[in-house]
C-alpha cells in the first residue's frame, strides 16, 4: 500500500511580517526607518521624524491620519509600513484608594500588569514591567512564581505609559502639574536582564520633545545584577533602587536567591560606584519587612552598618501577601521601631503606604497568566493575528 503526501493544504506563502510600531523606536531609529521604508529622502528625515514624534509622544496620536502637519502622501506611506497600535488591555481595575491597574496583551500569550499609583495633589507614579515573569524567584514576591516567558521590547515598555495617560486623559504632554509624574521599573520582571530595550525606552520617555519625563524622575530598580549598574548609570542616568530586604548573605539567598551569584559585598561596591551617585542622586534602598524573619532592631543597625556612607534612602515596604505565600508582614509597631533606628542615624526611611492591595496591585504582588510556550508556536499565533 503506498501513502500519499497530500501537499495542497499547504500554505508556501512567505510569513508576514508584521508593521513596525514607531512607538518603540528612538530618534535615531524613527529617522533611520523613514529612510529605510523610502518614507522621505535622507535629507528630508531628520525634520520628518520630528515631525512624526512629535505627534507620536507629545500628541499621543494612533492614527497617522490625525498628523496634520505630514503631507496625505506621506501619511499614506506610514500606513502602510508602520503602525501605532496601542496593545489591547484585557482588563482595567481600579482600588478603592484610587490605584489603577490594567492588564495588557502586547501579543497572543504575552500579558503584563501595569500599575498608576497617586500621589498627594494630581502626581503620581507608574509601575512599569520589563519582562513577561521574572527569573529571580525571589520567594516574597508573587512575579518570581511565574516563569519567565520573554523580554518586553522598548514599544512595549513605552505602551504602557501610552495606555496609563490615555486612561489618565494626559494628552498633550503637560509641562507642570502632570498626573502621570513619575515612572518606576518595579512591575514585572528584573530590568537589568533587558537593559538594551529598557535603555531605548527611557530615552524615548526622557526626551524633551515628546513625554519629556526627567531621569531624575525615573527609577530603575534591581534585585541587584552588579555587571550591569555601571551600564545602567553611563546609558540612562536613571535613579537606581536596590530591591535588598536583607543585611546578610546567608537570609538574602533565601528571600533573593540571585544573591548567591552576586553577594552583598559585591553589590554594595557596585553601588559605591554608580556614575552620579551623590547626595542630589541618592540610591534608593527597598526593604521589605517580613515578620519575625528581617525586622528586628539588630537587622536595622546591621542595615545601618552595611549602606555606610552611601548617599541613600531606605523605603521600608509592609509586605503585601498574595495566594499560597508563607511570609506575613510585621506589624506596624515592629515596623515604626525599625524606622526609627534608621531615622535616628541620619537616614530618611519613609514607610511606604500599601496601595491597591485589594486588587493585587501593591509592591510584589503583580503576575500575569502568560506561559512561555515554544517560540516557533508563538510566531505562528503573531502571524495568525497580524
Amino acid at each position: 500500500m503506498s501513502i500519499t503526501l497530500d501537499l495542497s493544504r499547504v500554505s508556501n506563502a512567505p510569513a508576514v511580517k508584521a508593521p513596525v510600531n514607531l512607538s518603540g523606536l528612538t530618534r535615531a531609529g524613527l529617522r533611520q526607518a523613514l529612510i529605510d521604508a523610502n518614507v522621505c529622502p535622507p535629507e528630508k528625515a531628520k525634520m520628518r521624524a520630528s515631525q512624526v514624534w512629535s505627534w507620536i509622544h507629545h500628541y499621543g496620536v494612533t492614527d497617522f491620519a490625525a498628523m496634520s502637519n505630514v503631507a496625505k502622501d506621506m501619511q499614506a506611506k506610514l500606513a502602510e509600513h508602520f503602525t501605532l497600535a496601542r496593545p489591547e488591555i484585557v482588563e482595567r481595575q481600579v482600588s478603592k484608594d484610587g490605584t489603577r491597574k490594567w492588564l495588557i496583551r502586547t501579543a497572543p500569550g504575552i500579558e503584563i500588569e501595569t500599575v498608576y499609583i497617586p500621589d498627594v495633589g494630581r502626581a503620581g507614579a507608574l509601575c512599569v514591567s520589563s519582562q513577561v515573569g521574572c527569573t529571580l524567584n525571589c520567594t516574597f514576591c508573587h512575579t518570581g512564581t511565574q516563569k519567565l516567558v520573554r523580554n518586553l521590547t522598548a514599544a512595549e515598555i513605552v505602551a504602557q505609559v501610552q495606555v496609563a495617560r490615555d486612561d489618565l486623559e494626559e494628552w498633550p504632554s503637560p509641562k507642570e502639574d502632570r498626573r502621570l509624574s513619575n515612572i518606576v521599573f518595579m512591575g514585572m520582571g528584573e530590568p537589568l536582564y533587558n537593559l538594551d530595550h529598557v535603555a531605548d525606552a527611557i530615552d524615548i520617555i526622557s526626551d524633551n520633545e515628546g513625554i519629556a519625563l526627567s531621569r531624575r524622575r525615573i527609577t530603575v530598580s534591581t534585585s541587584g545584577v552588579v555587571p550591569q549598574l555601571d551600564a545602567l548609570g553611563t546609558r540612562t542616568a536613571a535613579m537606581l533602587a536596590i530591591s535588598l530586604h536583607a543585611t546578610n548573605d546567608a537570609l538574602r539567598d533565601v528571600l533573593v536567591p540571585l544573591n548567591k551569584k552576586y553577594p552583598l559585598d559585591q553589590l554594595m561596591a557596585g553601588i559605591r560606584a554608580y556614575p552620579g551617585l551623590s547626595n542630589a542622586r541618592r540610591v534608593t534602598f527597598e526593604y521589605v519587612m517580613l515578620k519575625g524573619v528581617n525586622d528586628s532592631p539588630e537587622e536595622a543597625r546591621a542595615l545601618l552598618k552595611l549602606i555606610e556612607g552611601i548617599p541613600a534612602k531606605i523605603n521600608l515596604i509592609p509586605f503585601n501577601p498574595w495566594p499560597g505565600v508563607e511570609y506575613e508582614c510585621s506589624d506596624w509597631k515592629t515596623i515604626e521601631r525599625f524606622a526609627a533606628i534608621l531615622n535616628k542615624a541620619g537616614y530618611a526611611s519613609p514607610i511606604r503606604t500599601p496601595r491597591g492591595r485589594d486588587i493585587l496591585a501593591a509592591c510584589g504582588q503583580l503576575k500575569s497568566e502568560s506561559e512561555k510556550v515554544r517560540a516557533s508556536t508563538l510566531r505562528k499565533a503573531e502571524q495568525a493575528a497580524a
